[in-house]
């Protein structure tokens, strides 16, 4: 019931991002990703639904053919298999949920492929 962020290791799973996985269950997860400034969360589609709240800083942000830019405080939705992206503007921090939980990133925590 109770996640400590302490008790979440942080990964590096790419150049400039790094991933938490916070609280999650089969069907939900919440994950705090860390951008350098100009890190890419290059474009991507996944079967799940995401929310995610600009927790600081800036980011270009697309989802299908729309683009804007993010600040802290904004929030945006990706559908289930819509392309989406970020460029962070500046060091800057992304809170994601997801639906179902992503099976994928806790493969990968475990060691598993990126």
């Amino acid at each position: 019931m109770f996640v400590p962020a302490s008790d979440c290791p942080v990964r590096e799973v790419d150049r400039g991002i790094t991933r938490q996985i916070l609280a999650h269950d089969p069907h939900l997860m919440m994950v705090r990703v860390s951008f350098a400034t100009g890190a890419v969360g290059y474009v991507h589609t996944h079967p799940h639904r995401q929310i995610t709240y600009v927790a600081s800083g800036r980011f270009d942000v697309s989802i299908g053919d729309a683009r804007r830019v993010m600040v802290a405080g904004d929030s945006f939705y990706a559908m289930p298999d819509m392309p989406h992206g970020v460029t962070a503007l500046e060091d800057s921090v992304l809170i994601d949920i997801f639906s179902p939980t992503r099976e994928d990133f806790l493969a990968q925590a475990a060691g598993g492929p990126r």
